[in-house]
């Protein structure tokens, strides 16, 4: 059998530690790099995509549930003061339409069913 010369040996040796210092170096770099845009990121008060994402979901559920209780709402005012039709004639304003009266859906009877004065 033939020997491989010493050289080679070394030649291979050495290139495998710099291909290793190479490998180390590029991990340092990136790792510099992500803490840079970390502070780039911290400093012009952005958010991450998860945390978006979250308030974004918080937003929809929030929403939802907030036109739930405005349809509730509007439910119960229908079932205490009945809506009135305003009525149209002279002393109407400008667009054709009367005044509201003072009964409107804001103005809300007390416990004897009296209308507020």
């Amino acid at each position: 059998m033939t020997e491989r010369p010493r050289f080679f040996d070394d030649l291979a040796g050495l290139a495998g530690g710099a291909l290793s210092a190479a490998s180390g170096l590029r991990d340092e770099i990136s790792a510099l790099v992500r803490a840079r845009v970390d502070e780039a990121i911290r400093r012009l008060d952005l958010v991450r995509r998860e945390e978006f994402d979250a308030v974004m979901e918080l937003a929809v559920r929030a929403r939802a549930e907030s036109e739930a209780l405005a349809s509730r709402v509007a439910h119960l005012e229908d079932m205490v003061i009945p809506a009135a039709p305003r009525p149209v004639g002279p002393d109407a304003g400008a667009d054709g339409v009367a005044e509201a009266p003072a009964s409107g859906p804001l103005a809300v009877p007390d416990q004897d069913g009296n209308a507020p004065i």
